[in-house]
């Protein structure tokens, strides 16, 4: 399988002497095309770190994280920027849409901050829309959607362009029941046709979707497994 994300021996460390966190600790994990990895543990366990460097959002203070063979670390900050426009998705848990852009513009935004041009930079985002089944909501903005139409739109702009790893933090946090399960079939769906995609969650039932859980506990990985273990902490109705 090809490896879409790659972490070797990640440390991520926050302040220095009394104030020192370290967040991470030498964490190696890989997510390849075609499968959803959900990250599970406790506040506190690195969760959201993990995320934040796979998507070039922060850097490590040791160790290679890489994003389809491009090492972030070395990768100036053009470099990031154009990859987090074009490669990688980020799915916030607070949809971080802008207030003031219709659905379609939010979900245009990237390819057009790429530089294409804003016909066919639209015509990409009504196709994205109408995959996560929000097309008719294109010229909506944000205040007029709910919880659940807001966040199918980011997730939208998150695939939008044929995105090879999608990040996804407590993407189904703010949702219903069946909103959320909606969120993890388009997420699921996206894998299945050959991305790779990094969930965080604290919900087991959520995490049997995955092909493999990792565990975190104080910033290391205390396990990597399949899916199996965690089906098996639900109720057989939930399966």
């Amino acid at each position: 399988m090809t490896a879409v994300l790659q972490l070797t021996d990640v440390t991520r460390v926050h302040g220095e002497g009394a104030t020192e966190v370290r967040a991470l600790v030498g964490v190696t994990f890989t997510a390849h095309a075609g499968e959803l990895v959900a990250v599970m543990g406790p506040s506190g366990s690195g969760k959201s770190t993990l995320l934040t460097l796979a998507g070039g959002l922060d850097q490590a203070t040791s160790g290679r994280v890489e994003v389809e063979g491009v090492d972030l670390g070395a990768a100036g900050q053009a470099e990031r920027a154009r990859l987090r426009r074009t490669a990688i998705g980020y799915v916030f848990q607070d949809f971080n849409l802008i207030p003031a852009l219709t659905a379609a513009e939010n979900v245009a935004l990237p390819r057009e901050l790429d530089g294409e041009r804003r016909r066919p930079a639209r015509a990409a985002a009504l196709r994205a829309l109408e995959e996560v089944g929000v097309a008719d909501l294109a010229d909506r903005f944000p205040d007029q959607m709910s919880g659940g139409q807001q966040q199918r739109v980011a997730i939208a702009r998150a695939v939008v362009g044929e995105r090879r790893l999608v990040l996804a933090d407590e993407p189904t946090g703010a949702l219903d029941t069946e909103t959320g399960e909606e969120v993890l079939r388009l997420l699921r769906e996206r894998c299945d046709a050959g991305a790779a995609a990094v969930m965080v969650t604290h919900e087991a039932r959520h995490a049997a979707w995955a092909d493999r859980v990792v565990f975190l506990r104080d910033g290391r990985v205390v396990d990597d497994t399949g899916a199996a273990p965690v089906d098996a902490l639900l109720e057989p109705s939930a399966r």
